[in-house]
């Protein structure tokens, strides 16, 4: 059954990612979750034929496929193993900001980065300085042509593997959000990996800490203008917080697939269980939540495309969508029985992965902030 409509170009592109990930991640999956690493060659597959950095504009060297297509892609890669694909296309979410409100020579310094086959990472959060992101003590000192960094980054996704990072930092502590400015930092200008954290899920989507020990980036990777930092960040967090909620959707789709399959083999009292109408329920439930949660989904993408604004629909749909994806892969457990809690099925990762959709991008009680304090203006 089709999940959505997909032009000839889309089905082309996800199906040849399908096929990379069938033949390369699939085997390689279980080893890279139990040692918590990203699946290097996998990537290095991916990116030999073509896949990698296709939301970079046309005008940059890209591809530019709309956020209608990149969300079905999102999904349909998560289905194999949500932190890959999250951990895969995040440089070219990081790569927003500069488009956002980079000089042109970012722009095409970026793109040209992406399409070298460069990872990148967005390093906001910090130990202090996690939802309040105004509370970060990174500084940044301007030092003739040059800005020094100094600071330690927290919890930073891809932060042991990325080539480059766009970095929040305070040229005045003083100034609070008004003092936070972006720049884009090259691994080689001597950024420091420091611990890589032992996640509960999401294993093969490395977290880290980023340290910056007086690193000078040139003057012109200031992205923007200084102290605009907080306001690009957040203006970018409306549309990545739905976007990330496509992982979600292509995890649940694995969670009901597996669930479905179990519950046509396994027999009790003569029949497969899913001719059970209290099981059967709990599987259409679970499709209930999927349908819903891929058509809001797909409706901000066509508004992303139109450059609508969204009002507040990225935080809605990331608080409803996350709370689905417990509620999915919790559910794939309880029909899968005792057999869904053991690792040898599939379905105990799911609920382990799902869990850092309610936390990461802004916290849902973060969410429900925002939402609130929109009704209250």
């Amino acid at each position: 059954m089709e999940k959505y409509i997909m032009m000839d170009e889309e089905r082309q592109i996800i199906d040849l990612a399908k096929a990379i990930l069938e033949k390369e991640l699939v085997p390689r999956l279980d080893e890279c979750e139990k040692k918590g690493i990203f699946p290097m060659e996998v990537f290095k597959s991916l990116y030999d034929a073509g896949l990698y950095g296709l939301d970079i504009p046309e005008q940059y060297g890209g591809v530019g496929i709309s956020h209608e297509t990149a969300f079905k892609l999102n999904e349909e890669m998560a289905w194999y193993d949500a932190g890959f694909a999250f951990s895969f296309r995040l440089a070219s979410y990081v790569a927003n900001l500069v488009y956002m409100a980079g000089s042109d020579y970012l722009k095409e310094y970026v793109s040209s980065l992406i399409l070298g086959g460069k990872l990148g990472a967005f390093c906001l959060t910090e130990a202090d300085a996690g939802s309040d992101a105004a509370a970060i003590r990174t500084t940044a000192v301007q030092d003739g042509n040059d800005y020094v960094l100094n600071g330690v980054k927290s919890f930073i996704s891809n932060g042991a593997i990325a080539d480059f990072y766009i970095v929040a930092a305070t040229i005045d502590r003083s100034l609070k959000h008004k003092g936070i400015t972006l720049f884009l930092v090259e691994k080689e200008r001597g950024v420091q990996v420091g611990k890589i954290e032992d996640k509960m899920g999401f294993k093969t989507s490395m977290t880290s800490e980023v340290i910056f020990d007086n690193v000078r980036v040139p003057a012109d990777h200031l992205i923007g203008a200084e102290g605009k930092g907080f306001n690009y960040a957040m203006r970018d967090m409306e549309s990545i917080r739905p976007t990330t909620m496509t992982y979600a959707v292509g995890l649940m789709q694995r969670a009901l697939d597996e669930a479905v399959k179990y519950a046509k083999v396994r027999k009790t009292f003569g029949t497969p269980i899913i001719n059970n109408q209290g099981l059967a329920y709990i599987l259409a439930d679970m499709q209930k939540l999927i349908h819903v949660s891929r058509s809001s989904l797909m409706t901000i993408a066509r508004q992303l495309d139109q450059n609508q604004p969204l009002n507040g629909a990225g935080s809605s749909v990331k608080i409803f969508v996350s709370d689905c994806a417990m509620k999915v892969t919790s559910d794939a457990i309880q029909v899968l029985g005792g057999y869904g809690y053991m690792k040898e099925y599939p379905v105990e990762k799911l609920l382990r992965d799902a869990k850092l959709f309610a936390i990461f991008e802004g916290t849902n009680q973060i969410q429900m902030n925002i939402l609130a304090g929109m009704l209250s203006r």
